[in-house]
């Protein structure tokens, strides 16, 4: 009894609680039951009426006198001393119901998702170490000495290979008309005329395409002279084909093999062969406040207009 009065808890009158639990769980049992059997057989109507009453009385006291045990006893359990709080354990009482925030399933998802993380980066980490990286700083001091630089070769081409290769490429599309002209040393300017439908002006650096600007079939790029002139202003309607022009140069990006960056990017632009012909793949129209679809997919080259696409 000192251990119990040390926790402000008499643990016999609990003891005493709990088998008066268990007595009125069965007395309630048995009221039960007997509703469930009803009148037994007797021989008369009256005497099995008087019978059951007289057993559905009895089980009725039975729960009654258990229950009153019951309360009795409760008031001598006694309460936990306040000198010993439960910390955060003292909180669960002040649960909410379990359906409505099920925090115990959302805090064991957390722990799991931990545990899988830990685990895939010690993976990680055991393989980066088996792999360790060429380019750390005490190699690259010893290293840097030893080796020259090398400068990239594909941005100094030679001329003739850059005419050589466009050439190339103006005999696989006999509908687009290529003139390459350098006004400036040995940088190249190229006059693309897609058909009857527009004019682009290309400019290169080597083999590499630097900017490009994209104009109407109708306008002129000459300049009074004659000669070609490298104006890059036009109208708001192929400012938009230039936009998606500007696009399409860095998605092709490929520094290792420039020749097949140029020819990718001219079958993205012989696409616009049909631009207005061509009506838009997800609205089905030819127009869209007043322009064609101006978007060619960089992968299957469909047309789409400029907020279709999106």
């Amino acid at each position: 009894m000192a251990d119990a009065m040390n926790v402000g808890v008499n643990l016999e009158a609990f003891s005493q609680a709990i088998s008066a639990i268990q007595a009125l769980r069965s007395s309630v049992t048995r009221v039960f039951d007997s509703l469930k059997d009803g009148m037994k057989n007797k021989e008369t109507l009256e005497g099995r009426e008087k019978v059951f009453i007289t057993e559905f009385q009895d089980n009725l006291q039975s729960v009654n006198r258990d229950l009153n045990e019951l309360e009795r006893l409760s008031t001598l359990v006694g309460r936990p001393s306040e000198s010993h709080p439960l910390h955060n354990s003292g909180l669960l009482s002040l649960d909410p119901v379990q359906d409505k925030t099920p925090l115990y399933s959302q805090l064991l998802q957390a722990y799991k998702w931990s545990n899988k993380l830990q685990y895939h980066a010690g993976l990680a980490s055991s393989l980066l170490n088996q792999q360790s990286l060429k380019r750390s700083a005490n190699q690259m001091g010893a290293s840097a000495k030893r080796r020259p630089k090398v400068q990239p070769s594909t941005l100094v081409l030679p001329p003739q290979y850059v005419d050589d290769v466009i050439s190339r490429i103006g005999r696989m599309f006999p509908d687009m008309s290529i003139e390459l002209f350098r006004p400036n040393g040995t940088s190249a300017v190229l006059l693309v005329t897609l058909g009857k439908v527009l004019k682009t002006i290309v400019v290169m650096r080597s083999l590499f395409i630097d900017r490009t600007i994209v104009r109407g079939f109708n306008e002129n790029v000459y300049s009074e002279d004659g000669k070609r002139q490298c104006d890059f202003t036009s109208p708001v309607f192929f400012s938009k084909v230039t936009d998606h022009a500007t696009t399409a140069l860095l998605h092709y990006q490929l520094p290792q093999m420039p020749d097949v960056v140029v020819r990718s990017f001219m079958t993205w632009l012989r696409s616009y062969i049909k631009l207005f012909q061509t009506p838009c793949q997800r609205c089905g129209k030819f127009l869209q406040e007043g322009l064609p679809p101006t978007w060619r997919d960089f992968r299957t080259l469909e047309a789409f207009h400029d907020t279709c696409r999106q």
